[in-house]
């Protein structure tokens, strides 16, 4: 019961190849032309698609890994892998692919240049020649009937504008025809540009130029060739003279599509209706948005009348013969307003006695048709109100020939020949009140003219100079373009012939008179050396997996392909030699069985020259998973080590990448590791991702930074090693049961303690004794007998010792907050943590932190000549 906010739906289309024999699904969208129904919950839905078209030529899509797309041509019944007859280096748009007419376009992105491909009649893909230094950053076509391409390219420079381009007949060379076209982003990212094709006469375009912040409306009756300024109308609606003069003062058009697709946009034309155009603007020296003046032209442009004051919803009923406007408003309405007389005089109806909010106009099928439907709510709760509306009573007679008058088609100068002919179109004589019906024909007659200058547009590579206007309407060449220069395809042995820098407008059919292009010189091809090398890999992977087939694809922008020798080395002894190749139509296939990097080198020469490519190829496993190896705990300003510990093992050509703490730049490094210092005390989150091209894998850690701690090395019996798998986990849940041992042993706080088991064999770990703001524990408290030790597997029992003697001179105990003790130290300049040393199992040794000393040691220092410690130590014993 609510008007549809979006009347596109997905649905799937079953596409038979064979007489019926097997069907293929494949997803389709269409729009809902008509909608008629009861609002109720039992009814079903009905809509039907329009203009569904399969080609017994088809473009297969291929799915990549990593969703990426590749596209080639072949006949839908061979369509496969080996089929390939098209390869792009590059990056494919997936959502690129665009079919109109004879063209299908696709957008390829090469490092940060983007290439835009033409296939014309399903044939091969050709890169589409733009200005050299256009630079698009965004192509939108516009048009792609009569043989040629109409489109809009944004370049390098422009934010809000874009440029509109034609081209010759396949779609590849493109000259430009009109500067800065207004463009505005919609939701969604949608881009609309402010052109507009008039429908019923071949040719004409209105488009809104902005330049400098104003906007102004144009319109061309020569695809592009030419723009002029709307004339405003002499008077208003009310009959009473404009002051709007030229060339000050213009008539501008609001070119918006409607977000409803059951009303009108803001210019509304129609193919059976030639000349009558009928839109929303304003008078002035510019487009003003909040305008939306309703004008009028039944000549194609050339003299227009003001109708409305507002802007309205228009529908076009036989053949423009009845014009219905309806206002475009927020409010709810019960009355139209129609005209029969190509808007010169109006008539209001009462559609409905009740007052309805208009959700859209809806016409029966048929140019020719009178009768249409106005659908509705009358209030935002309630149901659909459908009113139709049958305008065939009001007409009293079929019209005959005698009912039609004669109009010719000009521009806004007065020429008569356009697109090279003279066109007369029949109209119903104001008079008459006749039906046109349905074998009703607008076009008359149609003489064609002689040749002159204005059926010439500029070739590729040529435009018009505004500032050189004075020195006659010349195209001049650009500084990048040698018009003499032969095309980048040229065999030996045949010709080609160099432009003028003029070409006939397409599907303009003037006859003799002036021929700009009869200039053009003749020459034979010059056997070109190859240009422009490159040699890729379908999908660009560089690298990729032991066995992994690769396709090579050789791609040459400019030479004699056929008079040209290509030497390829793919570096693991094969090597080949082609010639006469067509190149992107039979890639190079190969297999690396063994990693390694190769690098694969291509050759082209002929007589003329030589050029080459290299690629290197990475064959490597992908990587499994990356362990980060650091020490919990880490002095400020003190030197810190972090590993990554890549599996496999035998891994290569690995970038490793480092995050550390809150810095979105990482570090990067091509070895394993990497040092480090941390100038504040905290937590330090570090990341490594390490990746070898085909694979990319994560691990993080946590590092607590502090002033003061001690670290303590332990070492365990030699019966540990045995069970010792020498991974992270096992490593993490020997360091918690030490932990959780002299926790209990000391009466110390857990969390007071960090055991860190290291890698690899014999096993040994260090012990972080972290600051505490409590008292500590007194010597009293563990000095009995006790054993520090754990049972493994089997029953046997671990003994935990100090790594060696307590006095070693690599063994320091720093100073913690409050508390003046010392150890003795032989070396300075030693490091906290060293190597592991040998086991030493019948060394009785003990653990004895800060923590541990007895307050009568608090004013001694430790290891004076002649002095004695004081120190006493729990025993450590092990039993087996």
């Amino acid at each position: 019961g609510r008007p549809l906010e979006d009347p596109c739906f997905d649905q799937m289309l079953f596409i038979s190849t064979d007489e019926g024999s097997s069907f293929q699904r494949q997803p389709v969208s269409f729009t809902v032309d008509t909608l008629l129904f009861h609002p109720s919950e039992e009814d079903k839905l009905l809509a039907y698609s329009k203009e569904a078209k399969v080609s017994d030529e088809s473009v297969g899509q291929h799915r990549l890994m990593q969703s990426r797309y590749l596209y080639v041509t072949c006949l839908i019944q061979n369509c496969s892998d080996k089929m390939v007859t098209a390869q792009f280096l590059g990056k494919i748009d997936h959502n690129s692919l665009s079919v109109q007419d004879e063209y299908i376009f696709v957008k390829v992105t090469t490092g940060n240049r983007t290439k835009y491909y033409v296939s014309y009649r399903r044939n091969e893909f050709v890169q589409m020649r733009f200005p050299k230094y256009a630079l698009p950053k965004d192509v939108q076509i516009v048009s792609t009937d009569e043989n040629q391409v109409f489109l809009a390219l944004q370049e390098w420079y422009q934010t809000d504008t874009y440029n509109l381009y034609q081209s010759d007949p396949q779609g590849v060379y493109y000259s430009i025809m009109l500067e800065n076209v207004r463009s505005t982003k919609q939701p969604e990212e949608n881009v609309v540009i402010d052109i507009l094709e008039v429908r019923g006469i071949k040719g004409v375009f209105l488009a809104n130029q902005k330049i400098d912040g104003k906007v102004m409306t144009l319109i061309t009756y020569n695809k592009g060739r030419d723009w002029e300024p709307l004339a405003p109308p002499t008077t208003d609606m009310n009959g009473k003279p404009v002051s709007c003069k030229q060339p000050d003062c213009h008539l501008h058009l609001h070119l918006r599509w409607a977000d409803n697709p059951y009303v009108s946009g803001t210019v509304h034309t129609k193919d059976s209706a030639p000349g009558l155009i009928m839109g929303a603007g304003n008078l002035g020296s510019q487009l003003v948005e909040y305008k939306e003046e309703m004008y009028i032209t039944s000549d194609c442009g050339k003299t227009w009348r003001q109708v409305f004051e507002e802007e309205h919803h228009i529908l076009y009923l036989d053949h423009g013969g009845v014009i219905v406007a309806i206002k475009d408003t927020s409010i709810p309405l019960k009355i139209l307003k129609f005209s029969t007389d190509e808007g010169r005089t109006w008539s209001i109806h009462n559609f409905t006695s009740t007052s309805v909010f208009v959700d859209g106009l809806l016409s029966e099928p048929g140019d020719e048709t009178l009768v249409m439907t106005v659908f509705g709510h009358i209030s935002y709760r309630s149901d659909w109100e459908l009113v139709k509306v049958d305008f065939r009573q009001s007409f009293p007679r079929q019209c005959t020939e005698a009912d039609y008058d004669s109009w010719k088609l000009t521009d806004l100068q007065g020429e008569k020949c356009i697109m090279g002919q003279e066109r007369m179109y029949r109209r119903r004589k104001e008079s008459s009140f006749c039906i046109k019906g349905k074998s009703y024909t607008s076009a008359l007659t149609a003489k064609p003219c002689q040749c002159t200058e204005k059926d010439f547009a500029c070739d590729y590579g040529f435009e018009r100079a505004p500032s050189l206007r004075l020195e006659g309407d010349r195209c001049y060449p650009d500084f990048w373009h040698d018009p003499d220069a032969p095309p980048e395809i040229c065999h030996l042995g045949h010709s080609y012939k160099s432009s003028t820098g003029y070409r006939k407008v397409i599907t303009n059919v003037c006859e003799g008179g002036l021929n700009k292009e009869q200039r053009a010189k003749q020459h034979s091809c010059p056997l070109l050396p190859p240009r422009g090398l490159q040699l890729g890999i379908k999908g660009q992977m560089l690298a990729v997996a032991p066995g992994d087939d690769i396709t090579f694809i050789v791609h040459q922008e400019q030479g004699d392909t056929t008079s040209t020798r290509y030497q390829v080395d793919l570096m693991d002894g094969v090597r080949a030699i082609y010639e006469n190749l067509t190149v992107t139509d039979e890639p190079i296939q190969h297999r690396y069985e063994k990693p390694g990097v190769y690098r694969v080198n291509v050759k082209a020469e002929n007589s003329a020259g030589h050029d080459q490519a290299t690629l290197y190829i990475q064959v490597t496993a992908p990587l499994q998973d990356v362990h980060l190896e650091v020490v919990p705990i880490a002095g400020r300003n003190q030197e810190v080590n972090l590993t990554a510990i890549v599996l496999p093992t035998e891994a290569n050509l690995t970038v490793f990448y480092w995050w550390i703490g809150d810095n979105l730049q990482p570090k990067l490094s091509l070895e394993n590791s990497l040092i480090t210092r941390f100038s504040e005390e905290g937590e330090v989150p570090v990341t490594v991702q390490a990746s070898n091209g085909r694979s990319m894998v994560q691990d993080s850690k946590i590092i607590i930074v502090y002033d003061h701690f001690q670290v303590i090395p332990l070492s365990f019996s030699r019966n540990l090693d045995r069970f010792n798998p020498n991974i992270p986990e096992w490593r993490q849940d020997v360091g918690q049961v030490v932990t959780k041992i002299l926790a209990k042993l000391t009466g110390v706080p857990q969390d007071s303690f960090v055991t860190m088991v290291k890698p690899g064999l014999p096993t040994t770990a260090d012990l972080y004794v972290l600051p505490q703001e409590s008292t500590p524990v007194k010597r009293s408290q563990v000095l009995s007998d006790n054993n520090v030790s754990f049972i493994v597997r089997g029953g046997l029992r671990v003994l935990v010792t100090l790594e060696s003697s307590l006095m070693h001179p690599w063994l320091r105990f720093r100073k913690l907050p409050g508390r003046n003790v010392y150890a003795q130290m032989h070396n300075e300049k030693e490091q906290e943590m060293t190597s592991p040393v040998n086991h030493s199992e019948d060394t009785q040794n003990i653990i004895q932190g800060e923590e541990f000393i007895d307050d009568d040691l608090d004013s001694q220092t430790l290891g004076n000549a002649g002095g004695r410690s004081k120190f006493s130590y729990p025993k450590l014993t092990s039993h087996y």
